[in-house]
């Protein structure tokens, strides 16, 4: 799964008492960065430990060159005893952690490094 598809991969959470709510969606997907890492913890819609906020959250921070902190975020959704699926913007549902862990391997591998050189031009 490459980089931008991650990405595209956590905007929406569903559970089944709550509607499907975007996550820094657009900033995401513009590639705003930091935007996006404000929307997330400024956010009152998500709980603290949620995995799409995690994920999302994660996402910012490793584009951002903040590998430490992405890859702690990513690790807590592995540890969570709850699992969750997300939409990915090909409308396929996918299980939390493994998004997680997919995102952990993009970090091992260095893909993340990649897009952080592309955004300081």
């Amino acid at each position: 799964m490459a980089l931008f598809e991650i990405a595209l991969a956590t905007m929406m959470a569903q559970a089944p008492a709550m509607a499907s709510t975007h996550v820094a969606q657009d900033a995401l997907l513009e590639g705003r960065n930091h935007a996006a890492i404000e929307q997330i913890e400024n956010s009152t819609e998500l709980d603290a430990d949620d995995p799409a906020r995690l994920i999302n959250l994660g996402i910012a921070r490793a584009r951002t060159g903040d590998y430490d902190a992405a890859r702690a975020l990513f690790q807590a959704v592995i540890a969570d005893k709850e699992r969750i699926e997300l939409e990915t913007a090909e409308g396929d549902w996918v299980d939390s952690r493994r998004l997680a862990r997919k995102a952990i391997s993009m970090l091992d591998r260095g893909e993340f490094e990649r897009y952080f050189a592309l955004s300081l031009r």
